[in-house]
């Protein structure tokens, strides 16, 4: 793994204007596992339109997962479902785990230039997560997955989209995931890339894939703890 940089030199970000963040495990932490009721959603979602049972569902939902970014986009392109009804399903979720961060709201307040959310989920739950947060407020615009035709992170078009969308010039842009494979293409157009890993890492059931590989050429910095990490920039 990259190693765990909680206090980054503040030169290294001296260059950036654009500050873009994943929503879920990144603008909060992992453990609160929202993405959980989420998760549940969504195959409760697939058992009733495939009349599956719900083991079997789950395991289609996280094949189309895998091969297409998200269970939505395998969904359309096998199934032909409704994207809004889905989504409407898979983040009718309780909101109440998140506590507003004043912290980390100033820091993300005090950043130096524009702030964006850029989520694979909608609007409407990067709304209400942020809002939770006490965070909404700070942020300039949501790109989620309905600007992106639906067409989810990692797609290489959906990063072209939301930066020429916000002209965003990528050499002084920054972006925040907690997925490796979401950062590949940022990496490509010269953003500063910051992976979120959760707290003690080894208490957290996590994927391969969804971990960073030793000396990750696409990873810059990496933290488990964003409002130190962004605090630690504005030391500056």
């Amino acid at each position: 793994m990259p190693q765990l940089d909680n206090t980054p030199d503040p030169a290294a970000f001296a260059h950036i204007r654009d500050w873009v963040f994943d929503l879920d495990n990144t603008l909060y932490p992992h453990h609160i596992n929202l993405f959980s009721q989420i998760d549940r959603n969504m195959t409760d979602f697939v058992a009733e339109l495939l009349q599956m049972e719900r083991e079997e569902a789950r395991a289609l939902q996280k094949r189309y997962y895998h091969e297409h970014g998200t269970t939505l986009k395998g969904l359309m392109m096998h199934h032909g479902i409704d994207p809004n009804a889905f989504l409407e399903r898979a983040h009718a979720i309780d909101y109440s785990a998140l506590l507003p961060h004043p912290d980390l709201g100033d820091a993300i307040k005090a950043l130096p230039g524009r702030k964006f959310i850029f989520t694979n989920g909608t609007v409407s739950h990067a709304k209400a997560a942020a809002r939770a947060l006490g965070i909404l407020d700070h942020f300039d615009d949501i790109f989620d997955i309905v600007a992106a035709d639906y067409v989810p992170k990692p797609a290489g078009e959906t990063y072209d989209k939301f930066a020429s969308l916000n002209r965003i010039d990528t050499r002084h842009a920054a972006m925040f995931e907690d997925l490796p494979r979401n950062l590949v293409v940022p990496r490509a157009l010269g953003m500063k890339t910051v992976l979120l890993v959760p707290r003690n890492l080894g208490d957290f059931i996590i994927e391969r894939w969804e971990q960073a590989e030793d000396d990750d050429p696409n990873v810059d910095h990496m933290t488990d703890d964003l409002t130190s990490f962004l605090q630690a920039i504005l030391a500056r």
